[in-house]
């Protein structure tokens, strides 16, 4: 007998989760649940979220409720007598009091090995902290933040050439995967929670875009995992001297090198890139943007933007 399930979450990688969900003959999913739409771009029109527009092509029920917790939700809900709520990416904490309506609770989709990396960014800071590992983890939910015991969990490596895009687009179909291969077994008791353990714990905040300005005395290597786990938002920038305009700079592309300079210098300018020393060795940037401008190769970027060496970006 198919299990009846309603699904929360808004990002893309819910959306993705949401698609195999509900292709499996084991799943009815009675609505799917997602923020409201948000106001985007310069004209701030209002966007659907990738789970709005998933839910929308597969024809079923959708609630975009402002606060999960107001009561009328949580009746909708009740009236559906879901066997299990599934949560991925959905942007809000569900309260004790949802979390208690369905028959087999709430099971969230957590993208880090836990109890490391809890909270809103655990693949953006995964990478930037320069981990080689991660995965994902399912949860039986409860009062805390990514704290419940676990259902299942699987690894994945995190390559040199791995960004916080690709590594997403890599975990969401593993989540996807390892729910598929758990829920019946859950559903069933044939998979008992195991708690958390106490230590390893960490905690993953939000990024902020000021997350991405370049320390240029940091090492060569911390800024190169910051520019792979920031991209692509707010990707990782620093700016020209004010003395040509204190122009920002965005950095999309680049590898660490071993040369040396005070933080900030730039050691090399040429058509295959350029290089700006750090505290610890350098950055060869192979593409970059300016303010206001396109991304663009090394050569590409230089034959509009004179730059100099010597030139110190801070």
């Amino acid at each position: 007998m198919a299990s009846k399930l309603v699904f929360m979450g808004t990002a893309e990688l819910a959306a993705v989760i949401l698609e195999k969900l509900a292709f499996d003959p084991g799943c009815v999913i009675q609505a799917v649940v997602t923020q409201p739409d948000k106001p985007k771009g310069r004209d701030l029109k209002l966007q659907a979220s990738p789970v709005k527009l998933t839910a929308q092509k597969k024809g079923l029920l959708l609630l975009q409720p402002v606060q999960s917790k107001s009561e009328l939700f949580i009746q909708q809900i009740r009236d559906l007598e879901p066997d299990l709520i599934v949560v991925a990416a959905y942007g809000q904490i569900l309260s004790p009091t949802l979390l208690q309506v369905p028959r087999h609770g709430c099971v969230n989709v957590h993208t880090s090995i836990l109890p490391g990396y809890r909270g809103a960014a655990p693949i953006q800071r995964a990478i930037a902290d320069g981990l080689t590992e991660t995965g994902v983890t399912l949860i039986q939910m409860d009062s805390g933040l990514d704290t419940g015991p676990i259902l299942a969990m699987c690894r994945t490596p995190i390559l040199p050439e791995d960004n916080a895009a690709t590594l997403h687009d890599r975990l969401a179909l593993l989540g996807a995967k390892l729910l598929l291969e758990t829920l019946p077994g859950y559903i069933e008791g044939k998979i008992m929670p195991v708690p958390q353990s106490a230590e390893g714990v960490s905690y993953a905040s939000k990024i902020r875009k000021e997350d991405g300005k370049v320390n240029w005395r940091d090492d060569a290597r911390i800024i190169w995992n910051r520019m792979r786990g920031f991209t692509p938002w707010p990707g990782i920038y620093t700016f020209r001297p004010a003395s040509v305009g204190g122009q920002m700079i965005k950095i999309w592309r680049a590898e660490v090198g071993n040369g040396k300079g005070e933080p900030g210098e730039l050691l090399a300018v040429d058509r295959s890139g350029i290089d700006v020393a750090c505290g610890v060795g350098s950055l060869r940037i192979q593409e970059l943007q300016r303010e206001g401008g396109k991304r663009l190769p090394a050569g590409s970027f230089l034959s509009g933007l004179s730059l100099e060496r010597g030139e110190k970006w801070g």
